[in-house]
């Protein structure tokens, strides 16, 4: 079940819940039907999500090395080293959404002393975003990724008073019950960002999901809707888990939801 989150600013909301397109998006034809967000009955109990756009909290700098960018959240400097090799390592919308989301409802999702996992860390800004919040972090990403991504993370972290986060290798899907058995690891909030895209792993991904969302699990996902694939995945999240539209950012077709494993 999906549900549509009452807005804090109704003054600024718009009802936005049809799917939001652009040239380049839907590229195969898909069913306006599918890609409806919520039910009719949620939305007419909580109403519409808030409809926000991402602000520039990226800061112009004269730099000799092309590949640093500057963003500035929760009253900090934040330098991220980018990569044109791997998706991963690049900064994506979702990012800059959720990165924002958190940092603008502190008192909504408390990540203070909280244990959070980003799956598909990518550069690792709204990891480091989630230790300036407080957060016991995990950052996972694939292998090729880790350099970078651990880089980031240090130079971020390594001077400020806050929890170490730790990197570490996930293949969605692949050794979840060797590398985190449930016996030992339990996570306050999942993150993930732009994950879902034109890619073979898709139900892996959705498995992994499954795998680390358990009662009292939050699960935070941001995401680009640009094809009927990332819909018809939006439709496998919302029959698994209570599902809840955060927010919306139509400028960048960013939606963020929320996830939580349903009562039995």
């Amino acid at each position: 079940m999906i549900s549509a989150q009452q807005p804090p600013f109704p003054n600024k909301i718009q009802r936005t819940m049809d799917c939001q397109s652009e040239e380049e998006t839907c590229e195969e034809q898909y069913d306006s039907e599918n890609c409806t967000c919520s039910s009719e009955d949620a939305e007419s109990e909580r109403g519409s999500p808030v409809t926000l756009k991402i602000l520039q909290n990226w800061v112009p700098r004269v730099s000799h090395y092309f590949d640093k960018e500057h963003y500035t959240y929760v009253g900090h400097q934040i330098v991220i080293q980018e990569s044109i090799e791997h998706f991963g390592a690049v900064v994506w919308p979702g990012a800059l959404a959720l990165s924002q989301y958190l940092e603008a409802n502190q008192e909504q999702f408390n990540l203070k002393d909280k244990k959070v996992l980003e799956i598909g860390a990518g550069t690792g800004l709204l990891s480091i975003v989630a230790c300036i919040l407080g957060a016991h972090v995990t950052a996972t990403d694939l292998p090729e990724v880790l350099e970078n991504l651990s880089y980031n993370i240090s130079r971020n972290t390594q001077n400020l008073n806050m929890h170490k986060p730790e990197v570490r290798k996930l293949v969605w899907g692949e050794g979840l019950n060797e590398d985190f058995p449930v016996s030992t690891y339990h996570y306050d909030f999942i993150l993930a960002t732009d994950v879902v895209y034109h890619h073979g792993a898709l139900d892996p991904l959705l498995a992994t999901m499954v795998y680390f969302c358990k009662p009292g699990t939050v699960l935070l996902w941001a995401n680009k809707f640009r094809f009927s694939t990332d819909y018809e995945f939006l439709e496998k999240v919302c029959n698994i888990f209570n599902t809840t539209i955060l927010a919306e950012f139509p400028e960048s077709n960013v939606k963020l939801l929320k996830a939580t494993v349903r009562k039995n």
